[in-house]
């Protein structure tokens, strides 16, 4: 069952929190290839949020592979292959260089950051 938890004081989307807590889930395992996901109508009433939120998470992820939709039966997760395995490290790094500009904004230097690390 997939594990969501969002920010609103957060600088980052609440569709893109949604969407790299579900990649995440999938490729460390946690959500199985072909179980299927809440429904969009339930994932953005459980977290008080708009259903086009969720839809904007749920379209991003299958656009990506993580997850494919049965018309009728609703979105389940994708088989996770090496070309998937291997975003896994693409999405890290992404995702560390858009925090280390943060870091830098706030005038946190690289010893500082290790040093939190």
């Amino acid at each position: 069952m997939i594990n969501l938890t969002v920010s609103l004081k957060s600088n980052i989307p609440i569709y893109e929190q949604i969407y790299d807590q579900t990649a995440a889930q999938i490729l460390n395992g946690k959500l199985k290839p072909d179980e299927i996901l809440p429904s969009i109508r339930n994932v953005a009433s459980e977290l008080s949020i708009s259903v086009i939120t969720v839809k904007n998470a749920w379209e991003q992820l299958a656009a990506n592979g993580f997850i494919y939709t049965v018309a009728g039966k609703g979105c389940f997760v994708a088989h996770v292959d090496d070309k998937l395995a291997e975003r896994k490290l693409s999405i890290a790094a992404e995702r560390l260089k858009n925090d280390l500009e943060y870091y830098r904004g706030l005038g946190i230097s690289l010893s500082e950051l290790k040093k939190l690390i």
